[in-house]
């Protein structure tokens, strides 16, 4: 009869320490979901940086000067150019 209530603290402590667990995973840290599709001024951008080959899409997150962090697609033309500069400028 002592062993229900000994069962039951073991099940009970087993979930709590799955959870306590499982919220300090290794993942990415930044993601896109979705690409901000209006082109911006290059002028408006300090820096980026891609996001994790873990994400479920490619992106690049373009860091404003007002520190705004906006996910951009790195194909399109505009991103590619805004990039190429930040990283000339940095030489």
């Amino acid at each position: 009869m002592r062993s229900m209530p000994v069962f039951v603290l073991c099940v009970l402590a087993a979930a709590m320490l799955s959870s306590v667990c499982c919220n300090h995973s290794t993942g990415p840290d930044d993601c896109c979901f979705k690409h901000y599709p209006i082109k911006l001024s290059q002028r408006l951008i300090q820096s980026y940086y891609l996001t994790d080959s873990r994400c479920p899409i490619m992106g690049v997150i373009l860091v404003t000067k007002k520190n705004h962090h906006i996910c951009a697609n790195p194909t399109f033309p505009w991103v590619e150019r805004i990039m190429k500069s930040l990283d000339e400028s940095t030489l």
